[in-house]
């Protein structure tokens, strides 16, 4: 057991975290379980839907480093084999609105540079 103040709170940290990581590859290994049981029922609709889903948590477990990113390529390039395989259509990523641009800001006035200050030769 730690006894410094420092590593107490580095053991709690480590265990949120730990829970954490648990918790996402869990929901991960889940949405691969939905999707090879989908794949089961061969009824496109419900394998496409599937595949999002384990895209989705794969892409998650990825950004927060619970799989490293090649690792979560592969899985992604495998379901989507798998997807294609039993005639499910790819999975389009749906379309991003468009960014409403804020106000913009007044005009400014262009900034004119002061001109350099000229030096004197050096005496020799």
């Amino acid at each position: 057991m730690p006894i410094i103040k420092s590593a107490k709170k580095r053991v709690k940290v480590a265990a949120k975290a730990s829970a954490r990581n648990t918790r996402t590859k869990r929901t991960m290994r889940d949405a691969l379980k939905a999707f090879d049981k989908a794949l089961a029922s061969k009824k496109t609709d419900k394998i496409a839907a599937a595949q999002r889903e384990a895209v989705k948590a794969i892409d998650q477990a990825a950004k927060k480093a619970v799989i490293h990113k090649n690792r979560s390529a592969r899985y992604k390039s495998q379901l989507a084999k798998k997807a294609f395989a039993a005639g499910a259509k790819p999975a389009k990523a749906p379309a991003k609105k468009a960014a409403v641009p804020a106000k913009k800001p007044a005009a400014k006035k262009p900034t004119t540079k002061k001109p350099a200050a000229k030096k004197t030769p050096a005496k020799k």
